[in-house]
């Protein structure tokens, strides 16, 4: 029952986007198409959790035991730009349209905010405090973490197929682009803060 709870909690209620507002560069940038914003949630993912399962124990068996919690931004930051960077060779032998379509936001990856604070928020255990009943190991932080990246692509792909519709439809000059991009996502999140009350 506690895993169900993080995964709803995680993808719902606590919306790493529209609750916690990490990841917004991407988000806005990335949404223009349904299949590259599938894209880019497939790889935040993947790296996602990678990058905390790596970064959990880095904090728990290396940062902690010799007592330089102070390098876990610097240590985390170089975790995820080298799983970036693997995922960017394997995207460009693979699927070399999906590394193209992506284009610049891949290696946005490395820096973005979203990544970054999930494996903090994991690596110190912080984040259970959000779900009733969880504990702060590596298993729960793990399936957080996972459904914190699907909870992100699932914001970016409902974002990105309303922008799909936006763009078919006749909408004020002045409310072109990102006025009406910004408004789309309030309303979204405002939509996402219904789902408060489940956990």
């Amino acid at each position: 029952m506690v895993y169900l709870l993080i995964i709803i909690s995680a993808i719902f209620v606590n919306n790493i986007v529209f609750s916690q507002f990490l990841g917004i560069c991407p988000f806005l940038g990335v949404s223009k198409k349904i299949d590259t914003a599938a894209g880019m949630g497939a790889a935040v993912t993947f790296v996602l959790t990678l990058a905390t399962v790596v970064t959990y124990l880095l904090q728990h068996f290396v940062l902690i035991p010799f007592h330089v919690e102070f390098l876990q931004t610097i240590l985390f930051i170089l975790v995820i730009a080298a799983l970036v960077q693997m995922i960017e060779i394997v995207l460009k032998k693979i699927s070399p349209s999906l590394y193209q379509a992506l284009g610049v936001f891949l290696p946005l990856i490395t820096t973005n905010c979203c990544i970054l604070g999930v494996a903090i928020l994991v690596g110190d255990g912080t984040w259970a405090g959000k779900v009733p009943g969880a504990e702060a190991n590596l298993l729960q932080g793990t399936i957080y973490a996972f459904a914190t990246a699907v909870g992100f692509a699932v914001a970016l792909i409902l974002f990105a197929g309303i922008r799909e519709q936006l763009a078919m439809n006749k909408i004020p000059k002045a409310m072109q682009g990102t006025p009406i991009a910004l408004l789309t996502a309030g309303l979204l999140a405002m939509a996402f803060m219904g789902f408060s009350g489940v956990v």
